[in-house]
């Protein structure tokens, strides 16, 4: 089927407090100077409800990662305000945006970013392991049964499948009870078994567990497993698309016109994004705190 979706072009959600997960408020990111000069993200406004799954689309250069990026902390925006629950973030020193990411963020990135000498088990608790916190036992009971990985618990990722390795990320983003889950092409290094065993935990978590999740992602596929779709052109959100189906998606991602890429690209700012994340547990283990992202 391509029937079309009810199409919001043009149309901005306008964000109340105490409904949405994470929050925008006329966000703009620009990139370079003079000729170089790129608007990433152009004024953008949105909310992300609680409880919910969002995917967010667009063709690339579109400002997506960017966007993802910004409601989590992880890159500054040059005006407008980000929230994540009640929090402002660009009022925030660096320290404090760091406890915030740990206390209240989950990350998922395409690369697994696991600890190869540790076991699943110790690679799911290390966040809060570093940071002093005794784990809730029953919930991290939950999480490990949802995403199958109980006979895995005591292998180390060079004994676990792609797909397994995906799933111990996963976990180790939920066992905190993060407010909200980033997810950043989590099936992009995945085969399509692997992945939709991962989108189809993503989605196990947010029905059982209530949880926040906001995936950017390029396939139409995994999009069908959220809620709802936003989608972005040149730095602005131009359609959403509530119940998407793959095909519906794949069909409204065919309008689009090719885009100029923006610089830096997704994917370096994915690798950043990473890397900061990284950065975060390590400072975990210096000022004691816990672990923890943002989002139009």
């Amino acid at each position: 089927m391509t029937n079309t979706a009810p199409s919001t072009a043009g149309a901005q959600t306008v964000p109340g407090e105490g409904d949405f997960a994470a929050r925008t408020q006329g966000i703009t990111k620009v990139y370079g100077h003079g000729d170089a000069r790129v608007v990433a993200l152009d004024g953008v406004t949105v909310g992300i409800p609680r409880g919910r799954y969002t995917a967010i689309m667009g063709p690339s250069g579109s400002g997506k990662s960017t966007l993802m990026h910004c409601m989590a902390g992880l890159d500054s925006v040059d005006s407008g305000e980000v929230y994540i629950g009640d929090t402002e973030l660009t009022r925030l020193k660096d320290k404090q945006l760091t406890r915030l990411r740990r206390d209240k963020v989950g990350f998922v990135f395409q690369a697994f970013n696991l600890v190869p000498t540790l076991t699943a088990l110790e690679n799911i608790t290390l966040p809060m392991d570093i940071a002093g916190r005794r784990p809730d036992r029953e919930w991290l009971d939950t999480v490990i049964d949802t995403v199958g990985l109980r006979p895995r618990l005591k292998h180390r990722p060079s004994e676990l499948s792609g797909g397994q390795q995906q799933r111990v990320a996963c976990a180790r983003a939920l066992a905190a009870r993060p407010e909200i889950i980033f997810a950043d092409e989590p099936t992009g290094n995945l085969d399509s078994r692997s992945g939709a065993e991962v989108l189809g935990f993503l989605r196990d978590s947010v029905r059982r567990m209530g949880q926040t999740i906001v995936m950017v992602t390029h396939d139409p596929t995994a999009a069908a497993y959220a809620d709802q779709v936003l989608f972005l052109s040149d730095g602005q959100i131009v359609d959403t698309m509530p119940e998407p189906t793959a095909e519906r998606v794949l069909e409204r991602m065919k309008g689009f016109d090719s885009a100029p890429a923006v610089a830096p690209g997704p994917d370096a700012q994915s690798q950043d994004a990473q890397g900061r994340d990284a950065q975060d547990l390590d400072a975990q283990g210096r000022d004691g705190q816990g672990p923890g992202v943002a989002a139009r």
